[in-house]
């Protein structure tokens, strides 16, 4: 996977809603070297007239051979999202380079405890840890907390709310703003949420957090001020300011 980058024409081969806004591609694409649970890839749309757009897309699983998966998350206004919501079908070719990113990883090899905190669609990176740490038979504790507006819009439900072959010591808990479903009111993540659901500090777990800049600059600070190891505490950002529009 050292490779240089390089754009590649991919097709989509699957596609299966997420949320009405949200929808999750699987893409066939020649060659593919290969990622790490929590790698991103650039994608590029070029328009008749010869304009081009390009975004960054978290990738939410591991490859399976040369078949890679993103979920998209439809940006207001956007240029590229709406297109791959909407309008792009099976069979249709997209122009992707990758993978990209080799600080925001984790790997089935390590044993370390692992908090991963998720804002939105921030998910999506963390839902490749999950499925890596499965797909390989990892024993390496995990704990998501993930925070939404509303239950409506959790990508993966049906695949976090009920436990999978491979997921045992995998806990997670939901985290509602807007509208909740349980006992908690809706609300921000706080220091309590992140206290009782995560790890103990002593445990030392690496952290992974994704999700808005101010989501991910809160949470950062809350892991640190609770005694967190800053250097255990990895950050990736989205949308205009960040990183991958995930």
């Amino acid at each position: 996977m050292t490779a240089p980058l390089r754009w590649r024409v991919a097709h989509l081969a699957a596609v299966r809603p997420e949320t009405p806004s949200a929808r999750t591609l699987v893409l066939q694409v020649p060659d593919w070297p290969g990622h790490l649970a929590g790698q991103h890839l650039d994608v590029r749309l070029t328009a008749e007239d010869g304009y081009t757009a390009q975004r960054s897309y978290s990738l939410a699983a591991p490859a399976d051979g040369d078949r890679i998966e993103l979920t998209v998350q439809r940006v207001i206004d956007g240029e590229v999202s709406p297109y791959l919501i909407d309008t792009f079908a099976v069979g249709n070719p997209v122009e992707v380079r990758g993978p990209v990113g080799g600080w925001f990883v984790w790997q089935p090899t390590q044993p370390d405890p692992v908090l991963l905190i998720a804002g939105g669609s921030g998910i999506v990176p963390l839902m490749a840890m999950v499925r890596a740490r499965r797909a390989a038979g990892s024993r390496a504790p995990f704990r998501l907390i993930y925070s939404a507006r509303t239950p409506a819009e959790v990508l993966y439900t049906a695949e976090l709310h009920r436990p999978q072959p491979g997921d045992g010591g995998l806990d997670v808990r939901f985290v509602y703003t807007r509208q909740t479903a349980s006992s908690r009111p809706p609300g921000r993540i706080t220091a309590y949420d992140i206290a009782s659901a995560g790890w103990p500090v002593d445990f030392r777990p690496r952290c992974f957090v994704c999700g808005p800049t101010g989501f991910v600059e809160t949470v950062a600070d809350i892991l640190v001020g609770l005694g967190h190891d800053p250097r255990q505490v990895r950050t990736e950002r989205f949308g205009p300011t960040g990183g991958p529009d995930g």
